[in-house]
């Protein structure tokens, strides 16, 4: 009977283990945290958002987005689903999104903690491993750590990136993986909210808008996406921030500050909008500034963009200066704001970089060490917001924990 060392116990890695183990090898998990599965109870805002009825591959950042796709091919949402379901998990969706029909986090990790159990795979928790060798004496693989030594024919490091450290995303698993000869592509955090310079944010704080972000590269718009906005104290936040994230941090690398520009109105074509203002201009009567952009937007955004035009609310609308009127309208369709900063890997969902796809075979096997798989944030691929990054940790994990049974 072949074993094998599953090296992190949370989603990439149960699946693996309870893939492995279905196709008659003896595995054991490795997990650096008192219990398995801490960072599942955390995705979706505790409803575990499981995948997506409609994933597109197109959806992911990788450099080898041939080599995904195949991925999925081997292991798709539909199998994914009936993964579940023969487990015990009732699955619901929701627009597309799939959930536990509990809409509990806590309801996946259960059906995988009570899976592994019946599948007899040994659980170790409180292991923090350190290395990983090449075993001369029995041709296998030496895994050390939390002071104990572990040989297994084969390994799978599915040790997560470096999003939520505090649930055991400590990037460890990228110091292991370097150890053994891989490179390491340069981290940042993904589907996070910005910091942005303004201080007048403080002033909207709490807003929520439906709006459109550009991410705005030498006056042109290079990223866009829309969605709920919610604006912070510190910054932005809401889905649109998150699915821009990612590219917004790379460039934090090389830029000081990143411009992102904001269409509170974003259904308004240009002539809807020169009409809205022409008409608008009929309810000024005796109206002060505020009263007469009243119901427009968010009374706390009004009144910024009333005062960084230069006008005061109280002023009457028949006084008041044309132009600057002109500019409060401007403001609705283009409120810029400047990134200079993530809020940090504590509060990212994922990590957006890891070992290259180039280095790891179709089984997500690798060519440095032969023996050693991969699952999982740890490799070099990433995705939207809707259940894609869950999806990768389904799939790779069971194509990694199938071949290194030897039966993938």
């Amino acid at each position: 009977m072949r074993t094998i060392g599953v090296i992190g116990g949370g989603a990439a890695g149960m699946m693996a283990a309870i893939s492995a183990a279905g196709q008659g090898a003896r595995v054991t998990i490795l997990e650096a945290n008192d219990r398995l599965g801490k960072k599942i109870l955390s995705t979706g805002n505790g409803k575990c958002n499981l995948g997506n009825e409609r994933l597109d591959p197109e959806g992911y950042y990788t450099g080898e987005p041939e080599f995904l796709e195949k991925c999925f091919q081997r292991f798709s949402v539909d199998d994914m689903v009936l993964f579940f379901r023969s487990i015990g998990l009732l699955i619901k969706s929701k627009n597309g999104y799939l959930y536990p029909a509990s809409e509990q986090a806590s309801s996946v990790l259960d059906v995988l903690r009570f899976e592994a159990a019946s599948a007899g795979i040994d659980v170790v928790t409180g292991c923090h491993v350190e290395r990983i060798t090449g075993d001369e004496r029995t041709a296998g693989l030496q895994v050390q750590g939390g002071g104990k030594s572990f040989v297994f024919d084969r390994v799978i490091l599915a040790a997560g990136g470096r999003a939520a450290p505090k649930m055991g995303s400590d990037g460890s698993g990228y110091l292991l993986a370097q150890q053994l000869g891989h490179s390491l592509i340069p981290t940042v955090p993904a589907l996070v909210q910005l910091k942005c310079r303004e201080p007048f944010l403080k002033s909207v704080s709490g807003v929520r808008a439906e709006a459109q972000l550009e991410l705005v590269e030498a006056g042109e718009c290079r990223i866009r996406e829309r969605g709920e906005l919610q604006l912070t104290d510190y910054g932005i936040s809401g889905i649109p921030v998150f699915q821009m994230s990612r590219q917004v941090n790379y460039r934090l690398l090389r830029e000081k500050e990143i411009e992102i520009a904001i269409d509170f109105l974003p259904d308004y074509t240009p002539e809807d909008y020169e009409q809205l203002y022409i008409s608008r201009l009929l309810l000024q009567g005796q109206r002060t500034v505020e009263e007469f952009f009243a119901g427009m937007l968010n009374k706390k955004l009004m009144l910024l963009f009333i005062r960084l035009a230069g006008l005061k609310a109280t002023e009457d609308m028949e006084t008041a200066d044309r132009e600057k009127i002109r500019q409060v309208f401007a403001l609705c369709r283009r409120f810029t704001v400047h990134v200079t900063a993530h809020s940090g890997y504590d509060n990212a969902q994922v990590c957006a970089g890891g070992i290259p796809l180039t280095e790891v075979t179709e089984d997500l096997e690798s060519i440095k060490l032969p023996g050693v798989y991969f699952a999982g944030e740890i490799l070099d691929v990433d995705g939207r917001c809707g259940g894609y990054n869950l999806q990768w940790a389904w799939s790779s994990g069971y194509i990694a924990g199938t071949a290194a049974a030897g039966r993938g």
